[in-house]
């Protein structure tokens, strides 16, 4: 069985360089852990800041698309898909894609390194 261990923290910690002090450190720390894992590490990845995210929100039926994270507090992360697409627009066009029972939001993130970033 195989589990997603997503990271929630408050990102502002590690200030507003891609480059800082405090970001070199936990990275550090996780390619330690990483590499104790061995085999049971199938796959990881930082995501870029939250202010990269883009939403599709369906509401009603209707679906808009919004830059952010705008999932509301009420709603909680229930799984995701880990996609390789050429750019943003065909991301969205899988997120849309995604079935919701009622409304909800697919919030899309890039990570961090994808593509040279």
């Amino acid at each position: 069985m195989q589990y997603l261990l997503m990271i929630y923290e408050d990102e502002s910690v590690y200030g507003d360089r891609v480059d800082s002090p405090e970001l070199h450190d936990i990275t550090a720390k996780h390619m330690a852990l990483a590499g104790s894992l061995g085999e049971t590490l199938k796959a990881g990845a930082g995501l870029q800041a939250v202010t990269t995210a883009t939403s599709v929100r369906t509401t009603g039926g209707t679906q808009a698309i919004h830059d952010g994270p705008f999932a509301e507090t009420r709603e909680q992360l229930g799984g995701f898909y880990l996609v390789d697409v050429p750019d943003l627009d065909a991301a969205i066009a899988i997120a849309k894609k995604i079935p919701l029972r009622f409304d909800g939001a697919i919030e899309i993130r890039p990570l961090i390194n994808s593509q040279g970033q």
